[in-house]
């Protein structure tokens, strides 16, 4: 029998994150945001946290609220504690994720605590306009729920979604496949996708091939359509994180940290705020 011929991921689009200043004065990379947001859809905004100095980032970004996506907070190094309106308090330590659905609503803390090093990111996923208003709810995904798989000369820690058999936390609104890729030097990996499904990596640390084209570290690459992804190392180890899942390919209206669907959405969330009748319901932990 023949092998089966496999449609390869290209790069379509590469994106260098420029440095910026969010919440009380935390110095961060930010790669996607608002000018990304149709191109990388289903992914709204990613925030790469890097630093040595405490001073970067203990300032933490101080209650304030979300509506219409989820967060998905990776910390791969040292930690960070969300807070809720309520005194909810929960952190997420080495190698953990922190994903919370918005949804109709919430009020939220972040907060930073000093470390040798802090090194992780923050994803804002989309949620579809019949799940802008759904319930929010947290969830940590700790260390023991997250599987890690060797592969030659390196492993994959699927952080969510399903890898070939495997199987990691599952979204309940959009699929999100979300693999953490680490590589050692001089090394070549194969991921096999679904062809339809929106595809992107960002390189964490170091640097990788995506086929012929390079992504240097603190980049994120939109790729093409395909079934199969090669990845080699640009001589040094590498790590990579993945994220494939579907696009949404419906308006989106931002404004600050609220995502609707219609401007008219947008400006109800506002005046709710106003008022004080933005929260329809606690979160859910």
């Amino acid at each position: 029998m023949e092998d089966k011929f496999m449609v390869e991921r290209k790069v379509k689009q590469q994106i260098c994150g420029y440095r910026t200043v969010d919440g009380a004065g935390v110095n961060l990379v930010r790669v996607l945001g608002n000018a990304t947001a149709y191109d990388f859809d289903p992914i709204l905004m990613l925030d790469s946290f890097d630093s040595v100095d405490p001073k970067d980032y203990i300032a933490g970004f101080p209650m304030h609220p979300h509506r219409g996506i989820e967060t998905i907070s990776y910390v791969y190094h040292r930690a960070m504690t969300h807070k809720g309106r309520h005194g909810n308090e929960d952190t997420i330590g080495y190698g953990e994720i922190q994903w919370m659905t918005a949804g109709s609503g919430i009020f939220h803390e972040e907060k930073l605590p000093a470390t040798s090093r802090l090194l992780g990111v923050q994803l804002w996923l989309n949620l579809s306009t019949k799940d802008k208003m759904v319930e929010p709810e947290y969830h940590r995904i700790k260390t023991d729920e997250i599987e890690e798989i060797q592969i030659e000369n390196g492993k994959l820690r699927l952080l969510a979604g399903n890898y070939g058999d495997h199987k990691g936390y599952q979204s309940k609104y959009l699929p999100l496949d979300y693999y953490d890729i680490h590589l050692g030097e001089n090394s070549k990996f194969q991921v096999e996708t679904e062809f339809s499904r929106s595809v992107m990596v960002f390189l964490l640390q170091g640097e990788a091939y995506i086929g012929e084209e390079l992504i240097k570290e603190k980049v994120a690459a939109k790729l093409t359509e395909g079934e199969l992804l090669n990845i080699r190392t640009a001589g040094k180890r590498a790590q990579i994180l993945l994220m494939s899942s579907l696009a949404i390919q419906e308006p989106i209206v931002w404004g600050g940290p609220i995502v609707m669907s219609t401007k008219e959405e947008l400006n109800q969330a506002f005046e709710e705020l106003r008022t004080g009748n933005f929260i329809k319901t606690n979160i859910h932990y």
